[in-house]
């Protein structure tokens, strides 16, 4: 019965340490299409991509693109056109 608490402790640190790496893995996954879009003749100075949790998916002029973290946090496409940021005025 002393090995419960050590199994116990061992399969909490294992589960925190797969949630930490959530973030790591979405940045690959985001690398991935970046890289892929840019293959399509997009260039990188005309499209963001955005890493958001599922509750903040819904934004308007953005495209679901990819998920990642067992399907917690999507990535969202926006096009910025010609890709020059605004002057401001």
């Amino acid at each position: 019965m002393k090995r419960l608490p050590w199994i116990t402790a061992l399969l909490l640190m294992s589960a925190s340490t797969a949630a930490l790496a959530a973030p790591d893995s979405c940045e690959r996954v985001k690398s991935d299409i970046q890289q892929k879009i840019v293959n399509n003749g997009v260039p990188e100075s005309g499209f963001t991509l955005n890493i958001v949790p599922n509750d903040q998916a819904d934004q308007a002029g953005t495209q679901v693109v990819g998920h990642c973290a067992n399907d917690t946090f999507k990535i969202l496409y926006t096009r910025t056109g010609s890709g020059a940021a605004a002057e401001p005025q």
